[in-house]
C-alpha cells in the first residue's frame, strides 16, 4: 500500500503546527514512562499523587454541591446536565460520553460531546442520519479566561451509542457508533460520522472506515492516517488510509494491524503484560469493511489474514508522536492494558497492564495533557476514579466521582435524586493550547465538568 504523503495536510498546516508543538512539549514524561522494560517491577497504585496530594471533597461552583473529590488547590464547575436547555432550546440529551476540545478563533473553546444513547424514539436534532435514532453529539462553548460556559447546541442526531470518538488535526470531531444494530426501518448502524467544532455535523456515514462496534479514533497529524479501536472481543486495531488526507469522505482503505508470528497465524495480545514489545508490524487490507448481516465482520476478516486480536479496545489518543490505545479488559489480570504505538517505527509495546483491580479497574477513555501526562477514565465497579500516570510509571488517583443528588433534586435541574457515584468517567480532554482546564463527563446522570488548578506542580 502506498504511504499517505506528508504533504497532504499542508492546507491544514496552521492547525497541524499547534498539535506538533503540544506533542514536542510533552515528550519528557511519557518518554520516561515508556522506558520501562518487561523486567521492571509491577506498577503500584499510590494512595494519592506525590505532587498534587490526597483527594478531598470540593464544592461545585455551579451548584454548591460536593460532586467530586480532588487534590487541594483544584476547583471546578459543572454544566450541561441532562435536561438543561441548550442555547438552541433543545434539552441536553443524556449519557454523556467521549469529548474533545478545540480552540476557536475568538480564543474560546468548543467541546464536541458524544451521547451514548440507544433506542429509536426519535432524533433529538437535525441533521439526522436515522430520524428515529436517539444518539448523537452536542457542542459546548467555554471561555477559559473567564472560567465560564457560554453556550451550547445540538450538532448531530440520528445515530446510536456514540461512544469515545476522537478529534482530528483539522478541527473536526469523529463520532463513532459502538454498535452494529439495524434499526426498525432497516437502517444499518455501526459507522463513523464527522462533526465540525463550529457548527452542525455531516449525517452521511463514512462507510469505508468500516462497520463495526466503533469506540475511539486517533489521527496522526503528520500523515492524516486515522487509527480506530473496536469495543468487542476479538477486536482489531485498525487504520484508515484516506485517498485525500484531511478529506475522509473521499474514501480510503481500511487495514488491520498484524503482529508477525512464525507461522503467519493471528497473534493474540489478550494476556500480554507490561513491557511486552511488538516489532516489524505490518497491516493487512480488510476486504469488506462495510459488512452486511450474515457476512463476516472486519475483525474476523483480518484475523483470518493473520491480523492480531485484542480484548475490547476502547480509548485512543495521539500524543508525543505516538498513538495510545486502551484495552479495557486485557492483560494478565484482565483489568486493562495501555498500548503505545509508534507509527514511524512500526513498533508497539504494552506501556502498562493493570496487575489488579485495586490498581486500575477497567480503563476506558484516555487523553494526554499538553504537558505529557496521561489521564485514564475508569469504568470499573469499585469506586470511579480519574487516574493519572507519574513520569516513572506509577498510577495515582486524581479525581473521584461522588455525585449524589439530594432528595428534592437540584434547583433548576431535572435530574432525579439518587446516588450516581458508580457512574463511569468519559471524555477527558484538556484545553488544547496550555492545558489550564481539564474537561470530563460523568456519564450518569450526565454532567460535564471543567476542572482547573495547579497542574504544573505535578505530572499532569
Amino acid at each position: 500500500m502506498t504511504a499517505v504523503p506528508r504533504s497532504g495536510l499542508d492546507r491544514r498546516n496552521v492547525l497541524r503546527g499547534g498539535v506538533t508543538a503540544a506533542a514536542l512539549a510533552a515528550l519528557g514524561p511519557l518518554d520516561a514512562l515508556g522506558a520501562r522494560t518487561a523486567g521492571a517491577a509491577p506498577m503500584a497504585k499510590l494512595p494519592a499523587s506525590p505532587d498534587y496530594g490526597p483527594l478531598y471533597p470540593v464544592k461545585d461552583h455551579s451548584t454548591g454541591l460536593e460532586l467530586l473529590r480532588l487534590p487541594r488547590g483544584f476547583e471546578y464547575l459543572s454544566y450541561g446536565w441532562t435536561g438543561d436547555p441548550m442555547s438552541d432550546g433543545i434539552p441536553t440529551p443524556g449519557a454523556h460520553d467521549g469529548m474533545a476540545a478545540f480552540r476557536r478563533p475568538d480564543g474560546r473553546i468548543s467541546l464536541v460531546r458524544n451521547h451514548e444513547r440507544g433506542g429509536y424514539t426519535g432524533a433529538f436534532t437535525t441533521p439526522a442520519y436515522n430520524p428515529a435514532a436517539t444518539g448523537g453529539t452536542t457542542t459546548v462553548v467555554f471561555d477559559p479566561d473567564a472560567g465560564e460556559f457560554t453556550g451550547s447546541w445540538a450538532s448531530l442526531g440520528g445515530t446510536i451509542r456514540n461512544c469515545a470518538g476522537g478529534p482530528t488535526p483539522w478541527g473536526t470531531w469523529l463520532t463513532c457508533e459502538e454498535t452494529t444494530e439495524i434499526g426498525p426501518d432497516g437502517t444499518r448502524h455501526g459507522y463513523v460520522f464527522e462533526v465540525p467544532h463550529t457548527g452542525k455535523g455531516d449525517p452521511r456515514p463514512l462507510k469505508q472506515m468500516g462497520r463495526f462496534s466503533h469506540e475511539a479514533v486517533a489521527v496522526d497529524p503528520r500523515t492524516g492516517i486515522v487509527y480506530l479501536t473496536e469495543d468487542a472481543t476479538p477486536s482489531g486495531l485498525y487504520r484508515y488510509l484516506p485517498h485525500t488526507p484531511g478529506e475522509l469522505s473521499t474514501g480510503g482503505v481500511l487495514q488491520m494491524l498484524v503482529v508477525p508470528t512464525a507461522d503467519g497465524s493471528s497473534y493474540s495480545t489478550y494476556g500480554d503484560g507490561t513491557g511486552v514489545e511488538y516489532r516489524d508490524l505490518t497491516w493487512v487490507d480488510i476486504p469488506n469493511p462495510d459488512y452486511a448481516p450474515g457476512e463476516t465482520r472486519p475483525a474476523l476478516q483480518g484475523a483470518a489474514l493473520g491480523a492480531a486480536v485484542f480484548r475490547r479496545l476502547e480509548g485512543a489518543w495521539y500524543g508525543n508522536e505516538r498513538i495510545y490505545i486502551v484495552s479495557t479488559s486485557g492483560g494478565p489480570a484482565g483489568q486493562g492494558q495501555v498500548f503505545e504505538y509508534d507509527p514511524a517505527a512500526e513498533r508497539m509495546r504494552v506501556l502498562f497492564a493493570s496487575p489488579d483491580a485495586a490498581v486500575l479497574n477497567n480503563p476506558d477513555n484516555i487523553c494526554v495533557s499538553p504537558r505529557g501526562g496521561i489521564v485514564l477514565c475508569e469504568d470499573g465497579d469499585s469506586g470511579e476514579y480519574l487516574h493519572g500516570l507519574t513520569t516513572d510509571g506509577v498510577i495515582f488517583p486524581f479525581a473521584l466521582n461522588q455525585v449524589v443528588i439530594p432528595a428534592g433534586g437540584v434547583p433548576g435541574k431535572t435530574v432525579a435524586a439518587g446516588n450516581y457515584s458508580g457512574s463511569e468517567w468519559c471524555g477527558s480532554t484538556f484545553e488544547p493550547k496550555n492545558g489550564n482546564w481539564l474537561f470530563v463527563n460523568a456519564q450518569s446522570p450526565g454532567i460535564t465538568f471543567a476542572i482547573t488548578g495547579p497542574w504544573r506542580t505535578g505530572s499532569l
